[in-house]
């Protein structure tokens, strides 16, 4: 499911309140699946913080956290997705606010969602480095 959100900024405390209305969305999940970035805020600490150690930490156990790589954006589904709302939803617009940019972006999830669209990254590493003309050039020592 894509579920792009617009938020003023990345702090811990919106991304804690993101992941409560992610987990009230799936109540009868047992385990959710989080595909997310590395970003700092995006730890356990942040439902802690936000909730307690009790209910945060219960929060946290619902879902199961598969970070992106660190080094490599062209490998990284959340920034993907991104690009994919920049180009597809944004285009070269500038959006006036946040209200706008919100209707904009959930628009957007909906269409995506629909459409059941899904990244299947089946790109080998072989292939990545002849598309992209990476050579690695081997020291003869």
């Amino acid at each position: 499911m894509v579920d792009a959100r617009v938020t003023p900024t990345r702090c811990s405390a919106q991304f804690a309140d993101y992941l409560l209305d992610i987990a009230a969305s799936y109540r009868e999940a047992d385990t959710i699946h989080l595909v997310m970035d590395n970003l700092s805020t995006h730890t356990r600490k942040a439902l802690v913080e936000r909730f307690g150690e009790k209910a945060g930490g219960w929060l946290w156990k619902r879902f199961t956290a598969h970070y992106t790589p660190k080094h490599g954006s062209w490998l990284n589904q959340a920034e993907m997705e991104v690009r994919l709302l920049s180009r597809q939803c944004l285009g070269k617009r500038r959006i006036a606010d946040i209200a706008c940019l919100r209707q904009q972006t959930r628009t957007w999830n909906r269409r995506m969602n629909r459409a059941r669209v899904t990244i299947q990254w089946k790109f080998p590493r072989k292939q990545a480095r002849h598309k992209f003309r990476y050579i690695i050039k081997r020291s003869k020592h």
